[in-house]
């Protein structure tokens, strides 16, 4: 079994026999259930909450390759079914030996964004949730590269879910469009590009406030923002798990790697070169 699979079983061994025995769910809330997907709660009107979200991407083509993002976010509940959120991150790069990448070694502020969610469907009333998020993100640091740039991007997400077992197990998809225009500031060069996928999720509840399951996603990426030019394809699956700490914190973890892909650039095998092989992923989350 890999490192990362074993490392990744024991946290959630361990934080699992930190959940008290006698609590008991009442429905379930995908707000936050998911690691890499959304779910199509939003909250209850005056809801707060400030959010930690940690994303780790690790190894390309070749050499050394860490990429981990930091994110700090509020979210707000101002109306029945809508929600806003607002985040800064930073973003820290470890990149030695990559081919077509500059080495860099730096920690750094990388942007701010702003998602607003609206539920259209609820579970409860409907066959199934449906929720639109539009997420709008400016960044002075590439994710990637870690070049300095002046980044502009918008994720558009479609979100279904559906309880398969009434408090007890869910499922979810996810239909995504990422529209991207960047910048590089030393050298002048501008490029766009885009990225569609969908996202597939099921989660069971092991013990009171505690879930486990999976997500799939498969993305393709393409030069231009209306999908002119296919750059590369990946799909990637593993295992998310959801601890219900006490009635106003959370954590989420999640860790997928890269199954199967293929670069324009290369021959079938896996993308390295516009996806990672390693993603993970830890959401810590309060009610204030």
């Amino acid at each position: 079994m890999p490192s990362e699979a074993k490392a990744f079983r024991a946290a959630i061994v361990c934080l699992s026999a930190l959940l008290p025995n006698g609590v008991h769910a009442e429905g379930i809330d995908t707000e936050h259930l998911f690691g890499f997907m959304i779910g199509t709660d939003v909250g209850s009107t005056g809801e707060r909450e400030f959010q930690s979200q940690t994303t780790g991407r690790f190894s390309k083509s070749g050499g050394h390759y860490r990429a981990i993002d930091q994110e700090l976010e509020l979210e707000f509940v101002p109306a029945r079914n809508f929600r806003i959120e607002m985040g800064t991150s930073f973003a820290s790069h470890d990149i030695n030996g990559v081919p077509d990448f500059e080495d860099r070694r730096q920690l750094a502020w990388q942007g701010v964004s702003v998602d607003f969610r609206y539920r259209f469907l609820d579970r409860d009333t409907a066959p199934m949730g449906l929720t639109a998020s539009v997420e709008t993100h400016a960044d002075r640091i590439d994710e990637t590269t870690a070049a300095v740039v002046r980044n502009y991007g918008t994720a558009l997400t479609l979100a279904f879910d559906r309880e398969l077992v009434p408090n007890l197990a869910v499922t979810a998809l996810n239909l995504i469009y990422q529209p991207e225009w960047t910048r590089f500031v030393g050298s002048g060069a501008a490029e766009q590009e885009s990225t569609i996928g969908a996202a597939f999720a099921v989660m069971a509840q092991m013990r009171p406030d505690f879930f486990l399951g999976g997500e799939a996603r498969y993305l393709r990426k393409y030069e231009g923002i209306g999908l002119q030019e296919f750059a590369g394809h990946a799909l990637f699956v593993g295992p998310t798990a959801y601890f219900k700490l006490s009635e106003s914190s959370r954590l989420t973890l999640a860790w997928s790697f890269q199954a199967w892909g293929r670069s324009a650039q290369s021959m079938p095998a896996l993308d390295l070169i516009d996806f990672e092989r390693h993603q993970a992923r830890l959401v810590f989350g309060v009610n204030f």
